[in-house]
């Protein structure tokens, strides 16, 4: 929730305004947030006696009978609208498919759509509600570790465009996270492997009792998801709440001074430099977690080069990566790779590398003085210390699957007609110079919109685009993106 207060000053040719905006929004701890007994999250619906919610398909095949269940209870009329999204889906066909949900339900502005989902769904469906009627209120239930640690504490919700993380998003606070942990009973062990990479994140470079704690208990966690399985000592489930909480308070306190991201030295950016563009490469994406990871262990070597990180330092990161089965390098994150990340992440940032690494083991330094030769060294001597390590530094799980996307590849025909489906119909602003260039299996600047020869299409349904002449245009064909039971993802 946000308020503004503002002053106009006129100026001699003008005007000038100051506006300064109040964002404020609350975080609930709530294990069995849907259970009927638990009446917070329905308090935040009597007012309107209906819920719309966004959810995945996985988390609708465990819970969503307990959902249904919770909102009869409290008499709320309740809508689903169960999705599937994954890297590859976490497109503006998916935002889209929400979008037509909130029209289709009839969404008042103020009132809050419920999000129940990883970092994925909330990331999705949060740029959808910034983007209905320009600000649309929403409330997030995270399921995965990610989702709870991470996503949850930001205010940014994006979708992915071309070979690129997060490239079209907004910064759009919900009116409150509920974080329930025993979300975490169900959650695959890859899926907790791949949220233990946050907490290495924000621990190695900013709460260094944390990393001990992840040192300490780093296997039992990720066995007993975070000590919410049945067996788990309370040793175990203690550790994890402080990791947890600590973890979440230590982001927070990073996060909320710079929600706009207007200061581009990021603590919680470590990881984050080389990472967004080399998730995508590999044809099945890494794991968020697993790309992070690759990137950071990198980070650590480059420091380490630098003497600002101790061999003992270095040694026990990357002694954690291993033991954690986390990803600390990938045979496609090479010199070429290395060279795109950066001049990518220059972009992003203003210029500057500003690569956060942990300088010493619990603090942060950024790096803007590396250049190409020295960071392809640093690489090469990387790979030469993966050597030394399970697997040359390759993680355990590190591909998505369905546990986290839903998605599955189609035969060959089935990728032929969608390519010819998506050749005819262009794309969703219409083809530039009069044509439809298929590349490697997308539609460069098209509404398939996939990465790496994967296809993502637009609901199956006739779209018509509005003409400033009054006239439409016809996206057609049935291309899809895995809502409403259809398929997701054709391997070109």
């Amino acid at each position: 929730m946000s308020d503004l207060t503002a002053s106009v000053l006129e100026t001699k040719n003008g005007f000038h305004v100051d506006g300064y905006e109040k964002i404020s929004y609350d975080f609930t701890f709530l294990d069995g947030v849907f259970d009927t007994k638990n009446r917070q999250l329905a308090e935040c619906y009597h007012k309107w006696g209906r819920v719309l919610a966004v959810t995945d398909m996985n988390v609708y095949n465990m819970y969503g009978k307990q959902i249904e269940k919770y909102f009869e209870h409290y008499n709320l009329e309740l809508k689903v609208h169960k999705t599937k999204i994954g890297e590859k889906a976490k497109t503006i066909p998916t935002f889209l498919s929400i979008v037509d949900s909130m029209t289709e339900f009839g969404i008042y502005r103020k009132e809050p759509v419920l999000v129940v989902g990883g970092g994925l769904v909330t990331d999705v469906a949060g740029f959808a509600c910034a983007a209905y009627r320009r600000n649309t209120n929403f409330i997030r239930v995270p399921t995965t570790v990610i989702g709870l640690i991470d996503a949850s504490v930001s205010i940014k919700v994006a979708v992915n465009y071309g070979n690129y993380k997060n490239r079209l998003g907004a910064y759009h606070a919900p009116m409150h996270t509920f974080l329930d942990f025993t979300f975490l009973r169900s959650l695959p062990k890859a899926q907790i492997r791949n949220g233990f990479a946050e907490l290495i994140k924000i621990s190695s470079c900013s709460h260094l009792p944390t990393f001990d704690l992840l040192d300490k208990y780093c296997e039992q966690l990720i066995d007993t998801g975070f000590g919410r399985t049945d067996g788990a000592s309370d040793e175990v489930r203690d550790a994890a709440d402080k990791i947890n909480r600590e973890g979440i308070h230590e982001m927070l306190k990073l996060e909320t001074p710079n929600l706009h991201e207007i200061g581009l030295d990021r603590v919680i950016a470590y990881g984050h430099t080389w990472s967004p563009l080399h998730e995508l490469v590999p044809e099945t994406p890494l794991r968020h977690g697993h790309a992070i990871s690759i990137d950071m262990a990198y980070s650590a070597t480059l420091a380490n080069s630098r003497k600002l990180l101790s061999d003992e330092e270095h040694r026990r990161i990357l002694t954690l990566f291993s033991r954690a089965g986390l990803s600390m390098d990938h045979h496609q994150f090479d010199e070429d790779i290395l060279n795109k990340g950066t001049q990518a992440i220059l972009k992003t940032r203003d210029g500057k590398l500003r690569a956060a690494v942990p300088n010493p083991l619990g603090s942060c330094t950024f790096l803007n003085d590396v250049d190409h030769t020295e960071l392809s060294a640093a690489l090469r001597r990387h790979k030469q210390i993966m050597k030394g390590y399970p697997r040359n530094g390759e993680g355990l799980e590190a591909f998505v699957d369905a546990s986290d996307t839903g998605y599955t590849d189609n035969n060959q025909a089935e990728v032929e007609a969608l390519e010819a489906a998506a050749e005819e119909a262009g794309n969703l602003n219409g083809s530039m110079d009069g044509t439809n260039v298929v590349h490697g299996g997308h539609v460069m600047n098209g509404h398939v919109n996939g990465v790496n020869g994967h296809v993502n299409g637009l609901n199956g349904h006739v779209i018509e685009e509005k003409l400033a002449n009054g006239s439409t245009r016809g996206l057609t064909n049935g291309l899809t993106n895995g809502v409403n039971g259809f398929t997701n993802g054709a391997k070109a």
